[in-house]
């Protein structure tokens, strides 16, 4: 089944390489072991983070996106592997010792709701000690719905809050835009 990203990853690397924030605490971090990327896409997270020792599944509902990281990662010999899946219907989180969510949540009202469970659900099912990442675009209320969810939940502790910006870059149309984010990490 086509999904709507099938269409916009027809561009490849659309969305750029990652973001240097979060490759930085992932390479400062001593440990290696089996990270989750949750909404991977064509792998600008996924990739980097194999590349750093890191034995990755990358899920994503976009088959073109995981097709274009698994021939990285072919070409690579890179521990990587992509599934095409809903990421709102995955379960297993308690496999992984890092959970990746890069831009994947929005906080709309229609959204709401299925996005709030599924964060939930990730710090529930995950094993003690999982350090999970989320990168939020930083506007509006966003990180305070977050913090919202978050609070009641049971963390060991949040060991990185850091904002950056992100530049998106449409060459094709000659347009550039700088967002800010956040990048949330706690641990289990």
């Amino acid at each position: 089944m086509a999904v709507a990203y099938d269409k916009h990853y027809l561009t490849e690397n659309l969305f750029g390489e990652a973001y240097p924030e979060l490759i930085n605490f992932f390479s400062n971090n001593q440990t290696r072991g089996k990270l989750l990327d949750l909404g991977c896409g064509q792998g600008r997270d996924a990739i980097p983070l194999a590349r750093l020792g890191h034995e990755v599944t990358g899920i994503d509902n976009s088959a073109v996106g995981i097709q274009q990281m698994e021939r990285t990662a072919e070409s690579e010999e890179l521990n990587l592997t992509g599934l095409v899946n809903d990421i709102y219907e995955f379960q297993d989180f308690s496999n992984f010792d890092f959970i990746l969510l890069d831009s994947m949540f929005h906080f709309r009202k229609s959204e709401l709701k299925q996005e709030s469970e599924l964060v939930e659900r990730i710090i529930k099912k995950s094993k003690q000690g999982t350090l999970i990442a989320f990168c939020i675009q930083n506007s509006g209320n966003k990180i305070d719905i977050f913090n919202n969810i978050v609070v009641n939940l049971e963390l060991d502790e949040r060991t990185t809050e850091l904002d950056f910006f992100y530049t998106f870059e449409d060459k094709e149309n000659n347009h550039a835009t700088a967002t800010k984010y956040k990048m949330i990490v706690i641990r289990k």
